[in-house]
């Protein structure tokens, strides 16, 4: 079997996996994975780039090398080959879980239970829920959903297209450290730059080919590719900018606008400004369109790959 079909059936699995099982309770390979890096930070953190550079070649590294090792291991058992992928694509992406704690929320919402969503928001964005409302929340949950659908999903799929088991490791143990050390704390300025660099590199292709995908599976196309266009340069994420714009132009809603983020308040620009407010029914609305986008990401990374292993053959 081929290295094409391989990852075909395999990532195939892995998603199926992750719709019907979701991320475990406990023991989730990631969670390992950032109990390593943290270890590995404990002995490296200095305030300077070039030790977090080397932190972010450990651990990123020692993730890519771990998937090429186990590929090379399975290499010559093709049902092996599919189920060292389906594991891998089952551990990396994050869809269900996405889902499960956007539809809690948008639950509490609809029940009129406001401190019931805020004390679940932190769940699933680093938004401080005290300074928002009901809207305000909502607002907060579709940006998340739209951001990680890039991040946790089709990113993954694309990187899994080109590496394999190495690829999918890779970008999943890349945006891992990002969300470790990437942010622009006092401790993490100089020490989590090159982490936060190398995910703004790994996340751009994924991030354009999710603002294409949501543009085709959205209920506004037009809208779409008009939001894009207009706002997404505008957002301070070279990444997070397209996939918003194309997710706040494809459900008809405006993101954007001022939030907070552990007491610092940030203005940001209006995305599809044009658009309605968010309002509590649009989560489930973008819940949904992540699913599809999610899909159809995975029939466009397998054709891809396909086609190269066509034309190099």
């Amino acid at each position: 079997m081929g290295a094409g079909r391989v990852f075909a059936y395999g990532a195939a699995a892995g998603l199926i996996g992750d719709l019907l099982l979701g991320d475990p309770r406990r023991g989730h390979p990631v969670a390992v994975f950032g109990r390593a890096a943290g270890a590995v930070e404990r002995v490296l953190w200095r305030d300077h780039r070039g030790w977090g550079a080397l932190h972010t070649v450990v651990c990123a590294g020692g993730a890519v090398a771990l998937g090429g090792v186990a590929a090379r291991t399975v290499r010559d058992s093709a049902v092996a080959s599919v189920a060292l992928t389906a594991a891998a694509t089952w551990a990396v992406v994050g869809g269900t879980s996405l889902a499960r704690e956007a539809r809690a929320i948008g639950d509490a919402l609809e029940a009129g239970d406001v401190e019931g969503a805020r004390a679940r928001l932190p769940h699933l964005c680093g938004r401080d829920p005290q300074a928002l409302d009901a809207d305000g929340i909502a607002r907060a949950v579709v940006e998340s959903v739209a951001e990680n659908t890039s991040d946790a999903v089709v990113g993954a799929l694309l990187w899994g297209a080109v590496g394999g088991v190495p690829g999918l490791l890779g970008f999943r143990a890349v945006n891992t450290l990002d969300a470790m050390v990437g942010h622009k704390s006092a401790r993490y300025r100089r020490y989590g730059w090159a982490s936060a660099r190398l995910d703004d590199l790994a996340g751009w292709p994924g991030a354009r080919l999710t603002a294409v995908l949501a543009v085709l599976a959205g209920d506004d196309p037009r809208g779409a590719v008009r939001a894009w266009r207009a706002d997404a340069a505008r957002h301070p994420s070279p990444n997070a900018g397209p996939v918003e714009a194309s997710f706040a132009g494809a459900l008809g809603v405006r993101l954007g606008g001022t939030l907070s983020y552990g007491g610092r308040v940030e203005h940001r620009p209006v995305l599809n400004g044009a658009g309605r407010g968010v309002r509590t029914r649009d989560i489930e609305r973008a819940v949904r369109l992540s699913r599809r986008v999610g899909w159809l990401a995975l029939g466009v990374c397998v054709a891809a790959r396909r086609i190269a292993k066509g034309r190099t053959s």
